[in-house]
């Protein structure tokens, strides 16, 4: 497979653009408690989504599932969890701090987590650090995460700017404080996300062999992956419906349309699995630095997700510095794409080089000087093997 870290990013983009945009449908759910539409919308992202795909673009799912190595399965499970356990206190942070701020202060988190644990893990980062395309790659990283931290002091800004009363006019139950410990827990929770598509590694490999595209290869481990993430936001929205008495939101809407909240929750939890669809199409074209696929991915999550919030008005009244911050912040996370995707690209080309130069004494063409003997091919047919007869 050629490496193509531009398409990589472009696809990142989708990605962040489905991210970034999943919430909006459960902004109009009406009459449903939290842990309702979440778990109805979760559903859909989580089991459905993954085995609607994975039954269109694998070929033979269920033999590659079952021919997986069980350590393998149950590592994607494990690490599933633990993300789901980020993914539903990232629910929670949009509740407390809206979509701008939120999300720029749990994936500041989980982007520095979720993209450089992975290849200190394993090894890689001193050998990254000393070649050319590797440090420009960290440098963009370096630059994502600056970023960030732009745009959560944007936020910052904000809550200072705003009254309470004006802030819960667009965040119905803003609550700072709140918010930022949640989003510090979900930031770190969900960069276990890095781990599983890693430990996923060899039900894709097991993936190309039974004839997936290259493209789609992340699939069924996504599958196992989502699994165990559900399975823990199912056990807490339960508790919850029991808790808060709400399970009679499944059967029942006042002043609202039943049949609209659950077309809502559906249609966000299939964006939200967009989000990963393109995330797995990503990697699989950023080439050798393929772990800065994470900050890439959380960059743009953060771009669509502040414009959104932008669009919202949920900046209304922050000030002059607060806007000039959140756009520079922006530009910053723009910036760092594009020196990503350089750093990627560069390693793409080396990579693409001889890895050999011909011998000064000895032409590159001088093994055609000598005379060739023709290579004979026999065919052993008795146990149907060949080799050459040279």
């Amino acid at each position: 497979m050629t490496a193509n870290p531009f398409l990589g990013i472009f696809l990142h983009a989708l990605g962040g653009l489905a991210a970034g945009s999943f919430y909006l449908p459960f902004k109009k759910v009406r009459k449903w408690s939290w842990e309702s539409y979440w778990l109805v919308g979760g559903l859909f992202s989580w089991i459905i989504a993954p085995w609607v795909v994975g039954a269109i673009q694998v070929p033979d799912l269920l033999g590659v599932l079952t021919a997986a190595p069980p350590e393998a399965l149950g590592w994607c499970f494990f690490f599933g969890m633990l993300w789901g356990v980020g993914g539903l206190t990232f629910g929670l942070t949009m509740r407390y701090l809206g979509l701008s701020l939120g999300y720029a202060l749990a994936l500041g988190f989980c982007a520095a987590f979720g993209t450089l644990i992975p290849p200190i893990f394993r090894g890689e980062i001193l050998d990254i650090a000393t070649r050319g395309s590797g440090i420009t790659t960290l440098i963009g990283v370096a630059v994502c995460l600056c970023g960030i931290s732009v745009c959560g002091a944007a936020g910052v800004a904000k809550e200072r700017a705003l009254s309470d009363e004006q802030k819960r006019k667009t965040v119905k139950e803003f609550n700072f404080v709140k918010g930022l410990w949640v989003a510090i827990f979900a930031g770190v929770m969900s960069a276990c996300m890095a781990f599983a598509i890693a430990a996923g590694k060899p039900i894709a490999d097991l993936a190309v062999k039974s004839g997936t595209a290259d493209l789609w290869k992340n699939t069924p481990a996504f599958i196992v992956i989502f699994a165990g993430g559900f399975a823990v936001n199912c056990i807490w929205c339960v508790i919850l419906n029991v808790k808060n008495r709400t399970g009679g939101d499944y059967l029942k809407a006042p002043d609202a349309s039943l049949v609209l909240n659950y077309l809502l929750s559906a249609s966000a939890g299939v964006i939200w699995y967009m989000q990963f669809m393109f995330y797995g199409m990503g990697t699989t074209r950023m080439g050798k630095y393929d772990f800065s696929s994470w900050t890439i991915h959380m960059a743009f999550i953060i771009v669509f997700s502040n414009l959104w919030g932008l669009m919202l008005r949920e900046w209304k009244g922050a000030g002059r510095r607060a806007g000039r911050l959140i756009a520079l912040g922006l530009a910053i996370l723009v910036v760092s794409t594009l020196v990503v995707g350089l750093g990627n690209y560069l390693a793409a080309k080396n990579d693409a080089q001889p890895a050999t130069k011909p011998s000064p004494t000895r032409p590159a063409d001088a093994a055609l000087t000598a005379p060739q003997r023709p290579a004979r091919t026999i065919a052993n047919e008795s146990k149907g093997t060949f080799y050459d007869g040279a």
